[in-house]
C-alpha cells in the first residue's frame, strides 16, 4: 500500500498532488503583505489577476510538511549519503542544448523564452518512489528536472543567479490541492505502522488516491516519455502575462519495445546506450490557459488539449556523451532543483507551487548539511 501513493511524493513537488474529492477548502480571499515562515523564509504573494487565492494558514502548514519530511530524511538517512526525500533513484545527469524557437506569438516570447536563443543545461532523470533501490521495470512516476543555465534577469531565489528551472513527471496532474490534504498524507507516509498506511487513501480522498494509483506506470526508455508540469506557472510580468503549463515530449514517435527481464537499473543502462551512439531530440511545449475555469489552484484537473492546446517554444538537444562517472553522479546527486529557480517572468502559481517554496529549500539545506557538501550554483 505505501508504494501505491509515494511516488508522487515528489518534491514535489514535492510533489505536490492534493484534492477536493470530497471537499473544498476555504480560500482566504485577502493575504498578508508579506507572509514568512518559522525559519523566516518569505512566504509567495498571490496573484489575485491570474485567480490564486490563499488557503488559511497556508504558511505555517508549509512550514510543518517541511518539519515532517527533514525529520524523515534525518531518521532515513542516519549513516550514509543522505538522498533526496522523493526520486532519489537518479537515472543519470546529462549536458543539453535548450535552443528556442526562432520565431514565436509575442505572448509566448516572455522571460528565457527569447527566440533565437540558446541555453546550455543539465537534465536529471529520476524515479518516483523513495525507496532509491527499487527496480525500473516496477510501476513508478518519473522525473524529468531542466536546469538551465546563463540565464540572466532578476530571479525569485537568491541561491542561484543564473540559473532557470523546470520540473516535471510523466503524469499530467497531481494528487492533492490543498495543506490539509497534504499534511495528512505526510503524517501518514511517515508515521508508521499498519493503521496509518491503511489511512493512506482517506487522506486524498477518493479522487487523490485515484490519481495516485495511475500516476504510476511502467516505461521502457527515459527519452521516448512525455512529461508535464502537473501545476501551473505565470509566463510574462505584465498586465498580459498570462497562466501556463509545460510539458516536454521526444521528437519521434517511435517508443522501444518494453525488455524481457531487465536489469534493475535498465532505464540508466538504456539511456547510456542511447547517448553513446548518437544525439537525442525532445521539444519543450507551453500550455497557455484558455479559460478561467482551469483554476490555478486545481492541481488535480487537466487542462485539456482539445481546449488548450501546447506550442512548442523550444527544442532540447541532449548530445551523444559518456555521463555515467563517479564525477558526474557525484555532481548530479549535489545539484538542487526548484520551481522557483526561476526568472519572474516563471514564477510558480498555485498552493502546491507556493508551498514548494518552503519544502524544496529546507529539504536542500538538511540533505547538503547532513551530506556536509555546499549547494553551489552549476555553471
Amino acid at each position: 500500500m505505501p508504494h501505491l501513493i509515494w511516488p508522487m511524493r515528489l518534491n514535489p513537488l514535492l510533489h505536490t498532488l492534493m484534492a477536493a474529492s470530497i471537499c473544498t477548502a476555504v480560500h482566504a480571499n485577502t493575504p498578508p503583505a508579506a507572509l514568512h515562515t518559522l525559519n523566516n523564509t518569505v512566504y509567495p504573494s498571490i496573484d489575485h489577476h491570474l485567480g490564486e487565492r490563499l488557503y488559511p494558514n497556508e504558511a505555517i502548514k508549509a512550514e510543518e510538511i517541511a518539519d515532517i519530511i527533514a525529520a524523515s530524511i534525518r531518521k532515513q538517512y542516519s549513516s550514509g549519503l543522505a538522498l533526496r526525500d522523493a526520486h532519489p533513484k537518479a537515472h543519470g545527469c546529462v549536458r543539453a542544448e535548450f535552443k528556442i524557437n526562432e520565431t514565436l506569438p509575442k505572448n509566448l516570447a516572455q522571460g528565457v523564452f527569447v527566440p533565437g536563443q540558446t541555453y546550455h543545461a543539465w537534465i536529471r532523470f529520476s524515479n518516483g518512489s523513495r525507496d532509491a533501490t527499487q527496480a525500473d521495470i516496477k510501476s513508478d512516476a518519473r522525473g524529468m528536472a531542466i536546469k538551465l543555465l546563463g540565464v540572466p534577469g532578476k530571479k525569485l531565489l537568491p541561491d542561484e543567479a543564473s540559473t532557470q528551472d523546470f520540473i516535471m513527471i510523466n503524469h499530467p496532474v497531481f494528487f492533492v490541492n490543498d495543506p490539509d490534504r497534504y499534511i495528512s498524507f505526510m503524517q501518514d507516509i511517515n508515521g508508521g505502522g499498519v493503521l496509518k498506511k491503511l489511512h493512506i487513501p482517506f487522506a486524498l480522498g477518493i479522487k487523490g488516491t485515484w490519481i495516485a494509483f495511475n500516476s504510476r506506470s511502467k516505461i521502457s526508455n527515459l527519452l521516448q516519455t512525455r512529461y508535464w508540469s502537473m501545476v501551473p506557472y505565470q509566463l510574462g510580468a505584465g498586465p498580459d502575462r498570462l497562466a501556463v503549463k509545460y510539458s516536454a515530449r521526444a521528437c519521434s514517435a517511435l517508443t522501444a519495445p518494453m525488455p524481457h527481464a531487465p536489469h534493475s537499473n535498465f532505464l540508466r543502462e538504456a539511456m547510456r546506450s542511447d547517448l553513446q551512439k548518437a544525439d537525442s531530440c525532445m521539444e519543450f511545449l507551453v500550455q497557455p490557459r484558455t479559460s478561467n475555469a482551469m483554476s490555478i489552484e486545481d492541481s488535480m484537473s487537466e487542462w485539456k488539449e482539445s481546449q488548450a492546446p501546447f506550442y512548442k517554444v523550444a527544442t532540447i538537444r541532449i548530445p551523444q556523451q559518456f555521463f555515467d562517472t563517479p564525477d558526474q553522479n557525484k555532481f548530479c546527486e549535489n545539484l538542487s532543483f526548484s520551481p522557483w529557480h526561476a526568472r519572474l517572468e516563471h514564477q510558480p502559481l498555485g498552493a502546491i507551487n507556493r508551498m514548494r517554496k518552503v519544502i524544496y529549500d529546507r529539504i536542500s539545506q538538511v540533505r547538503h548539511e547532513m551530506n556536509s557538501t555546499s549547494r553551489l550554483e552549476p555553471h
